[in-house]
């Protein structure tokens, strides 16, 4: 087996019976990988730098093709359903044999990097590729080694990607031909017959939120950090279109990461040696730290050229909405490296709120804090989906349902325990609409969301006047500097009052609903942060 790169000398391919192959290529630097997949033809590159590449039939996750294998150790702690599907141990060492074998064949990448970067809480990786452009993510998304640190390299985890190899659903147990199975047992991801470079990242993910909380009393937050000049660590938690990646970029902060993060006893670490942004609509004006860091190095997914050039058109939505870059986390200006920081001392909740019901900012206590953690709320408006044509709510647990191994209670419980030891202070933040709902008022001004950001990180809002908000119970701050105060109440913010308490009845009658699944197991401290609104729950 013709092998060259920089291998460890610990462990090889050997340990997971990959003997034979048509070559192997060991931790290419980036501009090696960037040549091989220009020979390959597996992309082009930009006028920038970055490397294009296309996804294939997949432009973006398949979760109901995403398996947890249910063996002796995960049968009694995994949180299994639609988000975790159980997968037949037997039936994963057949498919595992089928790749391996397919393999041989192949040209392979391997590259050797780690999760996590706290040194006590790393995860080694090695993970092995079909394609040069893939290896180059894992550079990109993984935290890198030094050299001499490869020689020495022994992975806990193995992550095998062959997008062409498709499995038969009637033969390997899986539901269609694209796959993505972890085997905690084994400490492997298998994936096949899926070109979608973010199934190796979220895989990692999942790992982690289950070794960390379960094995490590760690807890693992789907969300984005920053750090002041004075050493305060900041935590933003959302899901698509409440402005996380907007908001957590301040020039005035350090980055610590953009999407995945551990809270230790002391500090907080990125489990990530890079970012995954999306590039819809992408202006240099909108995201300056974003658009200059697709340069040589960086990846485009999904993206076309404006005619004639190699400038990419971000407004293309061709082939999807869910265009994407991949780059290294020093391509970012200020990120810190390594990327860690004390613990949090704000946590901000973003939503952005359709129907003009939630405070613009508003301080949660520690049932509150639970609640809305595990309800993880947003709203989708019209035109975001194809069919959503009036407001709609949205709710992923934790924000961030689909990479949970652990049921939801697991992590809440851990974010309460670590607000109550710490004396940390919660905000719910609403980057969506005032005065009305969607259609009637206006969206947040967006200079106001980050004054009242800036106040709560400066410390400004910790002796105003607060009132409760008479629903949901949380604490909304009467004056904030550079807001108007009418802004601050929103109910102050609607022509007709009753409209408002009848539209603020019926959105807390969706979280509770919508909580109904995780009540059995939730504790009493975790429901009394529930908005008060009778429901009855069919």
């Amino acid at each position: 087996m013709k092998e060259s790169g920089i291998k460890s000398g610990k462990v090889g391919l050997e340990s997971l019976g990959i003997k034979e192959a048509k070559e192997v290529l060991w931790n290419l630097t980036p501009a090696e990988l960037v040549e091989e997949a220009l020979k390959n033809g597996e992309g082009v590159l930009t006028d920038t730098g970055a490397l294009m590449c296309d996804t294939g039939k997949f432009t973006g996750r398949s979760p109901k093709d995403r398996f947890v294998v249910k063996d002796a150790k995960t049968e009694n702690t995994v949180w299994w359903g639609d988000i975790n599907i159980a997968f037949d141990p037997e039936k994963f060492d057949k498919l595992y044999d089928k790749m391996i074998d397919f393999l041989k064949d192949r040209r392979l990448y391997v590259r050797d990097a780690y999760a996590g970067a706290h040194p006590d809480y790393r995860l080694n990786l090695r993970i092995v590729n079909t394609q040069a452009w893939h290896n180059l993510f894992c550079n990109n998304m993984f935290l890198r080694l030094e050299k001499e640190e490869l020689k020495d390299h022994n992975p806990n985890f193995t992550i095998i990607c062959a997008p062409e190899f498709e499995a038969d659903p009637e033969v390997d147990g899986t539901r269609q031909s694209n796959f993505a199975i972890i085997n905690f047992t084994r400490n492997i991801i298998l994936i096949g017959g899926t070109g979608y470079a973010g199934e190796m990242k979220k895989g990692i993910f999942g790992v982690l939120n289950y070794i960390l909380p379960e094995e490590k009393n760690t807890l693992s937050m789907h969300c984005s950090a920053n750090v002041g000049k004075d050493g305060d660590t900041a935590i933003f938690f959302g899901l698509s279109g409440t402005g996380k990646t907007t908001l957590s970029a301040d020039p005035n902060r350090g980055l610590i990461g953009d999407d995945e993060h551990g809270w230790t006893a002391d500090s907080v670490f990125n489990f990530e040696g890079g970012c995954y942004a999306k590039v819809i609509d992408l202006t240099r004006e909108k995201e300056p730290q974003i658009w200059d860091a697709i340069k040589f190095g960086a990846i485009v997914e999904n993206t076309r050229f404006v005619e004639g050039t190699r400038t990419v058109d971000y407004t293309n939505n061709s082939v999807t909405e869910n265009t994407r870059t991949a780059y290294p986390i020093h391509h970012i200006d200020n990120a810190i490296e390594p990327s860690r920081a004390d613990i949090p001392k704000n946590i901000f909740f973003l939503t952005a709120d359709a129907f003009g019901v939630l405070p613009p900012i508003s301080k949660l206590n520690t049932s509150q804090a639970m609640y809305h953690f595990i309800s993880g709320y947003t709203a989708k408006v019209a035109g975001t989906e194809v069919g959503v044509t009036e407001p709609q709510t949205t709710f992923s647990a934790c924000f961030g349902a689909a990479f949970l191994p652990l049921h939801p209670t697991k992590y809440a419980e851990m974010l309460g325990q670590k607000m109550n030891e710490n004396n940390v202070n919660v905000w719910l933040v609403n980057t969506g609409w005032t005065g009305g709902p969607y259609g009637v008022g206006s969206r947040m001004k967006l200079p106001y969301t980050r004054a009242m950001i800036t106040a709560a990180l400066n410390g400004e809002l910790d002796n105003v006047e607060y009132t409760k908000h008479p629903v949901f119970g949380v604490e909304m701050p009467n004056t904030c500097p550079n807001v108007p105060d009418e802004v601050l109440n929103p109910r102050n913010t609607w022509a007709n009052k009753e409209e408002y308490d009848a539209k603020a009845t019926d959105l807390a009658a969706k979280f509770v609903k919508n909580f109904s699944k995780y009540a059995d197991f939730a504790s009493e401290d975790i429901m009394a942060g529930a908005p008060q609104v009778e429901v009855s729950i069919d």
